[in-house]
């Protein structure tokens, strides 16, 4: 899959999810409001009922004391009066109760305000008659519950009820549809909500069957790929295998080559530099007959000032060639070294690491003496490795270590070890001049050197330890500043095996 492609596609997914994430966010927050605004409305349109009954219940106590006044009337029986008096004991709290419950109408407040005396006036009449019935006088009682009935109280109680009743009707209409409205809304809301959830768990779906169709082509290309992959790493490997034995004849042949033009030009030279003193004697001869002195190791005769001259740079010169001559078989030397070491098979094996590297601070203990520094060991991991390979990384290091060591101070020579992840972590640390960091890379190409060149070396050395360390599976860097040291890190596997790829790297 083009990664572009990818990049839409996760991005297109990503808005998917955020999409269905809103959607169920602003679904749930509006079910919500409108699930609280049903249920407000829902408890006004019970609020209007419980007003109506409670109109209901003020009026029929009023009712029940009337109708137990008149059998008190009738009968003067106990049982009468005390369903009178319990009724008119409960007409009181029922009219503030009603008066609470509809206090949030206005209307309704003013109508209570007429209905209250109106009650209050009732019960009177009431107690009159029960009154008068105590005193065994019933005409009398009888005169004023008809002098009630000829009254317009009874009316105006029954006109303000039907008021109020009708404006708790008009109320309860309202806030039933209101209620309505609400659920109706909510019910949407939450079939809208869910058709667009179900239509994004659709996409969703649809999404991710074609992202598994497209996995499952992916993963059976790679099966195909892999079936082939096997004999192609092989192929590839015995080329690269067969590159580098080529490469690694080929500087070997060439250096073997060079050698023996170079062991030519050593030979001429010396027999030219035997010919110097035959040549100006010779030419002292010519100039004047001046017999011979001693002058040095060879007997040369007096020669003239220019013929001085010329034997001065005849001398200088043969010294520049014997020393070019020198410096190119040093080179020829190291290239063969390389090549042999190329070819040799490494074998992995246990090794004392802290041992290894005592017996190098062994070897190099005179050297160290003499450069007035100190090489500390500190407790370092075994490993499985080649011996040989690590002997030559680490004495190479140390002994660059002892070489480049500022001349003003004693120096400082410091080899620690931890493992981390299955790697051995070693670290050669000096107090040395250190290495300028745009040459942190340079030194470790073949034949570059870096600041001042001051000390004997071909540029090699590094080269080599980090073509011996890449071998061995690891990596090797350097940490360093002009005057300040150089701290040079070998990673290594803890536990190597070598392989046919490892031989021939």
């Amino acid at each position: 899959m083009p990664a572009e492609l990818a990049r839409r596609r996760a991005i297109g997914q990503i808005l998917l999810f955020a999409a269905g994430f809103l959607v169920l966010a602003a679904v749930s927050a509006a079910s919500v409001i409108f699930v609280n605004r049903a249920r407000k409305d829902n408890a006004w349109v019970v609020h209007t009922v419980e007003v109506e009954n409670q109109i209901s219940t003020v009026l029929l106590k009023i009712r029940r004391a009337e109708s137990a006044a008149r059998g008190y009337l009738l009968t003067s029986q106990p049982q009468f009066l005390a369903e009178y008096e319990a009724a008119v004991a409960g007409i009181g709290p029922d009219l503030e109760k009603l008066t609470r419950e509809a206090g949030d109408n206005s209307v309704q407040i003013e109508n209570i305000k007429k209905l209250r005396p109106l009650v209050e006036e009732r019960l009177a009449e009431f107690a009159a008659t029960i009154d008068f019935t105590r005193r065994n006088d019933a005409a009398g009682g009888i005169a004023v519950l008809g002098e009630a009935a000829a009254g317009d109280s009874v009316r105006r109680i029954d006109e303000v009820a039907a008021l109020m009743r009708a404006e708790e009707e008009h109320l309860f209409a309202l806030r039933n549809a209101s209620a309505e409205r609400s659920e109706i809304l909510a019910s949407s809301v939450t079939m809208a909500g869910s058709g667009m959830v179900i239509a994004l768990a659709g996409l969703s779906i649809f999404l991710v069957r074609r992202s598994a169709r497209g996995r499952d082509t992916a993963e059976a290309q790679l099966r195909d790929n892999n079936l082939n992959l096997e004999s192609t790493v092989e192929k590839r490997t015995a080329d690269l295998r067969e590159a580098n034995e080529e490469i690694q004849r080929f500087a070997y042949i060439v250096s073997h080559d060079l050698r023996s033009p170079l062991v030519n030009i050593m030979g001429f030279t010396s027999e030219l530099e035997q010919l110097r003193c035959d040549i100006f004697r010779r030419i002292a001869t010519l100039s004047n007959s001046t017999p011979l002195v001693p002058n040095g190791n060879a007997e040369l005769p007096e020669l003239a000032e220019p013929d001085q001259q010329l034997s001065t740079d005849f001398t200088e010169a043969l010294g520049f060639i014997k020393s070019s001559i020198a410096k190119m078989d040093r080179l020829i030397s190291a290239i063969l070294n390389l090549t042999r070491e190329g070819r040799r098979d490494f074998r992995p094996e246990p090794v004392d690491t802290r041992e290894l590297i005592e017996g190098i601070v062994g070897t190099v203990a005179h050297q160290a003496a003499e450069a007035n520094a100190q090489i500390r060991v500190e407790p370092l991991p075994d490993i499985i490795s080649d011996r040989l390979a690590l002997e030559q990384i680490f004495s190479n290091l140390i002994d660059n270590a002892l070489k480049y060591l500022k001349p003003d101070e004693p120096g400082d020579v410091l080899v620690r070890g931890r493992t981390k992840l299955g790697f051995a972590i070693f670290e050669v640390i000096d107090n040395g001049r250190g290495i300028d960091p745009k040459d942190h890379q340079r030194i470790f190409d073949l034949f570059r050197r870096a600041g001042t060149q001051d000390r004997p070396g071909q540029g090699i050395g590094l080269a080599h330890v980090r073509a011996l360390v890449r071998r061995l599976g690891g990596t090797l860097s350097v940490a360093s500043e002009l005057n300040h040291g150089s701290t040079f890190t070998i990673t290594l596997p803890a536990k190597w095996a070598a392989t046919s790829r490892d031989k021939q790297a």
